[in-house]
């Protein structure tokens, strides 16, 4: 476990908070085995009906530790080619019981592509989505080059993980990223209380329902296959240049790397 995922449970609800707010809850390896072996257990605790997801601070996620990243690129770790080696991402991918998140702020990358697998996603009207994948060389990751373009189509789908285009609260409720775009203040209420009726359902009859509803071998297959490109682009030198103008607080100049 870490202190930077914080863990409770009441009423049948288990939430999970990012807590790294001094870093915008940036993900690391020990928070992805954290949240990855809490969902897991959830599916097994007849006490756990709903997981609920938070980011602490003012915002929810800012996607994975680029320190992290870096040092993959620097040859100083391995990046996994097969997802279902990350814990969060393989934990997702089978999640028996329901997901609901709470956004606030910033969601980026894999801040974002988490929220595809949640059953309800509320968000802040003033919250910005970002996918930069490719703006860091890298591509997409959690089934979100399946996912994405499934539920938002295709052309919305490129903008965000080829361009980058931020995405606000009322557009992700617009488009089906979201269930409702609230003022900041209700947020969290509104989220709680969506959990707190899901976990007052027949749990069987909800898990089965959300399984029936989920491709679980297609979005694991797409996350796999995402895995191998993803390792590649992490050790290439289009990641080394983008990782350097980040470092360096400059734009990238992909023109130069052969």
């Amino acid at each position: 476990m870490t202190e930077h995922v914080l863990i409770e449970k009441a009423g049948g609800v288990l939430t999970l908070t990012l807590n790294r707010p001094e870093k915008k809850n940036a993900i690391t390896a020990p928070m992805y085995r954290a949240i990855g072996e809490a969902i897991d257990g959830a599916a097994d605790d007849p006490q756990v009906r709903c997981v609920l997801l938070l980011g602490a601070g003012d915002i929810f996620c800012a996607g994975n530790d680029l320190g992290d990243f870096a040092k993959v690129n620097a040859g100083e770790g391995e990046a996994t080619a097969r997802a279902d080696e990350n814990p969060m991402l393989g934990a997702l991918s089978r999640a028996r019981i329901p997901l609901v998140a709470a956004v606030q702020g910033r969601a980026v990358g894999v801040g974002v592509t988490m929220l595809l697998h949640c059953d309800l996603v509320f968000i802040a009207e003033d919250a910005l989505l970002t996918t930069p994948f490719v703006n860091l060389a890298l591509v997409p990751e959690a089934a979100s080059s399946m996912l994405l373009p499934q539920r938002i189509g295709h052309v919305r789908a490129f903008s965000m993980l080829v361009l980058g285009e931020p995405v606000d609260g009322r557009t992700a409720a617009a488009w089906g990223l979201a269930n409702a775009a609230v003022p900041v203040k209700d947020l969290l209420a509104r989220a709680t209380a969506a959990a707190e009726q899901i976990a007052q359902r027949p749990r069987a009859a909800v898990g089965a329902t959300k399984a029936l509803m989920i491709d679980q071998a297609a979005i694991a297959a797409q996350m796999n296959e995402e895995a191998v490109y993803f390792a590649q682009q992490l050790a290439s030198a289009e990641a080394k240049e983008a990782f350097a103008a980040f470092a360096e607080r400059r734009a990238p100049d992909f023109t130069r790397v052969a």
